[in-house]
């Protein structure tokens, strides 16, 4: 663990779902995110390497026990949990990334939430690092259910918004293993560089 990381983990119960919320505070304006841990696979994974890597926040949602279920990112904000409400005072700009399954765009990530800016800073360095992927910021091209757009979305609710990406399955996993690939662990790495500033 880096330097300077503090790590917390806390147990919640949320409709019938249990939830093991694992929190990495480090001195960064920035938090990674991930709600949907082991129902997204990959996900959380990518959070904390990326995070490791740059020295970002990072918290992640996973659920110990099956049958997994997926229960929306703003109901999740209404949880009440001490964890959550860590993570968003100790970031001012969060990058969320969720998975999807959307046949039509197998090779598609799309980057919505309500920082706009940040999202096309996220783009370039995928672009650059994700050749297999494409990234998509045009919030009219992404399908309504993955814009991260709702104002109770933990994406949404520090300072400065956030970037709510979503990853096709094979970004984020390798075969069976929820392992992504080393190209989006660099893309993502890279962006979340460039929103760190010098």
């Amino acid at each position: 663990m880096a330097a300077g990381a503090e790590t917390t983990t806390e147990l919640l119960r949320l409709d019938g779902a249990d939830f093991v919320l694992r929190l990495t505070r480090r001195a960064s304006h920035l938090g990674l995110l991930a709600l949907h841990g082991g129902v997204e696979g990959g996900t959380a994974e990518l959070a904390e390497e990326a995070a490791a890597r740059t020295g970002a926040t990072c918290l992640t949602f996973t659920q110990p026990t099956t049958p997994r279920v997926h229960i929306s990112s703003h109901l999740l904000a209404q949880a009440p949990s001490r964890t959550l409400e860590a993570f968003l005072s100790a970031v001012s700009l969060t990058v969320s990334l969720h998975g999807h399954l959307r046949p039509a765009t197998p090779h598609a990530i799309f980057l919505g939430g309500t920082n706009r800016a940040a999202a096309e800073t996220l783009a370039a360095a995928l672009r650059t690092l994700t050749p297999s992927f494409t990234p998509v910021t045009d919030l009219a091209e992404i399908p309504p259910g993955l814009r991260g757009l709702h104002p109770r979305n933990p994406v949404n609710l520090t300072r400065e918004g956030g970037v709510q990406v979503e990853l096709p399955l094979t970004a984020r996993t390798q075969g069976l293993r929820d392992v992504p690939p080393e190209e989006v662990v660099a893309g993502v790495t890279e962006g979340v560089r460039r929103l760190l500033g010098p």
